[in-house]
Parts: structure tokens; sequence; C-alpha cells
């Protein structure tokens, strides 16, 4: 999940709806492309179980999906939306896949033990794990942010990524993967998102040190992030303006579909494909050139 601000003056890209937090993507105006509809698998998952959070909407249900294809049985946890982690569940199992959805807020402590108890009881053990989950509200100066804010946000998008990291450690064997998502935030900041674009750095920060940490014992760590994708969080966090222009600043003059964004991840959890990466940081922008 990730996005970003118009910065000039853009069209109207996106029909001008809100929606409240944290956004079913079955009440979306404008349906995101997600459901893989045209990936063609080749097996570079096949047999191994995977751990997706966020995984009912956007891009935790995009990679969902692409993991089912190449072969993968998937585990998503989401906070609310039971009736898009429903469909998604559904478009796993149309692949002939396993898939188990497992409800509640990774800003718990209990709920990041019973996603990695679950996914090593139902699967035998975690293969790839995908640390997608993220909360993110704008504000419009530095001191409209509050404590609770900033807490909540760091809460859910670094230390549930990192303490799920250490509760499936025991269930990865050698050639397991972690991957993380970051955002172009992260790697630039943003004015109106302080606490998110910070999380994201801290991801970036955490999957450098544990693609170290973790070297010998054969797990693979790395992130992508992305620039503006067109997801449920967007018009539930930006606005209604903001989210009629969102992804008009970048050169390619649009935001990403999270089927656009999907085969990033497939490429980082398959060994076939990535067994020299780690520590690395995939980044699809739409063109944007980092360092400039």
């Amino acid at each position: 999940m990730t996005s970003d601000d118009a910065e000039q003056d853009p069209q109207s890209q996106h029909p001008g709806q809100t929606l409240p937090y944290p956004g079913h993507e079955s009440q979306m105006q404008e349906q995101p492309a997600d459901s893989m509809a045209d990936y063609v698998g080749r097996n570079l998952l096949q047999g191994r179980a995977a751990v997706v959070t966020g995984g009912d909407s956007g891009i935790g249900r995009a990679v969902a999906v692409a993991f089912a294809k190449e072969g993968a049985d998937v585990v998503i946890s989401y906070l609310s939306e039971h009736d898009d982690a429903a469909r998604t569940e559904e478009l796993v199992r149309a692949e002939g896949r396993r898939c188990l959805t497992v409800a509640g807020d990774l800003a718990a402590d209990e709920h990041r033990h019973e996603v990695a108890a679950a996914a090593t009881s139902e699967y035998g053990r975690i293969d790839v794990l995908v640390n997608n989950a993220a909360f993110q509200s704008s504000v419009d100066s530095v001191s409209d942010l509050t404590l609770d804010q900033w807490r909540h946000t760091f809460q859910v998008n670094v230390e549930a990524a990192f303490f799920l990291v250490q509760d499936a450690l025991p269930s990865m064997p050698s050639g397991s993967a972690i991957i993380n998502t970051a955002s172009v935030t992260g790697l630039r900041g943003h004015r109106t998102l302080l606490d998110y674009a910070a999380s994201k750095g801290a991801i970036l920060a955490m999957t450098y040190s544990l693609a170290q940490s973790l070297l010998d014992r054969g797990i693979r760590v790395n992130a992508v992030a992305p620039g503006p994708v067109w997801t449920p969080l967007i018009p539930a966090t930006l606005g209604r303006e903001r989210a009629e222009q969102f992804g008009a600043q970048v050169p390619f003059d649009r935001a990403a579909q999270p089927d656009e964004i999907a085969p990033s991840y497939v490429f980082l959890a398959s060994n076939r494909m990535s067994s020299y990466y780690s520590g690395a940081v995939l980044a699809p922008l739409g063109g944007q050139v980092l360092g400039v």
C-alpha cells in the first residue's frame, strides 16, 4: 500500500469518492485491477506456503493470487474487510490452491502470534512472508500529527512487520524469503505523510538489517518500494481532491494498478528468479528516477 501527492496542477484521473477507513474495495467506484486475470504462472512457487498481510485487496490481493498461480498455498491476514478477503480467497482457490484468512489488528501482539501460528498449523511451515499491511493518514501540518497517530502508524507498519518475522522464523526453512512493502515515500519523504514516510524509511533499514542477520540461515530479505498505486487505501485516507489527482504527478501520468506491482513480489519470492538477491529494493515508480 502506498500513496503520493499531486505536486503541480494535474487533471482529475479518478472518481471524486471518499471511503471510511480502512476502505472496502467492493465499495470503490473505480475498481483496481488486482485479480491477476491475465497472469500465467510457471510453477515458480510450486508447493510453497506464503503469508501475505493486508491480503484482502489491492497489492496484497494481487500478490496472493499471483503466488497461487505460481503454485503456492496462501494465508492472508487483514483488518476487517471481510467481503474483500472472501473475494481474495475465492480467487486463490480458483487456482486450485488452499487459502486461509485471518482477521484482526496487526498492531496487537496477540494477533501477530495468531497469524504465524495459523500458517504453521495449516501448512506446517512458512516459505514466504510478505509484510504488506500498512496504515496511513495525511496531516496538513507538522503540528497536526498526534503522538497517538505516530505510535499507531509505527505499530502497524514497522513493529508488526518485525515481530511477525520473529514469530515466523521458527517455521521458515533455509531457502525461504521475506518481502517487505516499502514505498517511494520512504525513499524521498512526504510533506503530508510524515509518520507514514518515516515508517517506510524504517522498513527499508529493517530490510537491509534483516538481510544481513538472516544470511546464515539461508533466508533472503528484500523489499518492494512502489510509487502511487490505486488501492482502497487511497480514497479512504487522502480526501476527495487528492484521490481524484492521485498518480498524475509521475512521468507515466497515472497510478499503477496492483496487478503491475505483484510480479515484483513473485520475482523476489522465487529462488529460481532471485536466488542472488538479498537486501535489495525493487522500486516500480512509474518513470520517476531515484536521486533526482
